[in-house]
């Protein structure tokens, strides 16, 4: 009955979190589009931009946690919250609490790291497309390659 009664807690929690975050994200919304900055100078301008860039990061933050809470949420509705994606088992109530929206327990998550370091598995590829691309060009050319008539 105590993890249950944890669980009813963590959701309370997570229903406020995702209210806030709802909120926040509303804010800076309404707040990017009324700051329009008519006049001022070139260091004006700037530091405005750097503000939107900052105040852009932020909001794509906040709005990925609030994905996070809302699958965490919906995980709630099926009954399958606070059980680990990976092996079945409970997620410790201590893990829930730390980080609410936890859908691995922490054995299965430190697994998953270690193979992730080792090169097994899946692992990001931060290379942007224009590198890729450019990798993909990167070619020894020949005349016919060249569209230059020949007098």
């Amino acid at each position: 009955m105590a993890r249950k009664d944890a669980l009813l807690r963590l959701h309370s929690s997570l229903v406020a979190k995702r209210d806030a975050l709802r909120k926040q994200l509303l804010m800076e919304l309404e707040d990017s589009t009324s700051s329009d900055h008519l006049g001022g100078d070139l260091a004006d301008a700037a530091l405005d931009d750097s503000q939107n860039e900052m105040h852009s990061q932020l909001a794509a933050f906040e709005s990925r946690e609030l994905e996070q809470i809302e699958r965490a949420l919906q995980l709630l509705k099926t009954g399958k919250y606070g059980q680990c994606e990976v092996c079945g088992e409970p997620i410790p109530i201590a893990r829930l609490k730390a980080l609410p929206y936890a859908t691995v327990c922490i054995d299965c998550r430190q697994r998953q790291e270690r193979r992730t370091d080792r090169g097994e598995g899946f692992s990001e590829n931060w290379e942007s497309l224009y590198e890729y691309e450019g990798r993909l060009s990167d070619r020894d050319l020949t005349f016919r390659d060249l569209d230059v008539p020949v007098d």
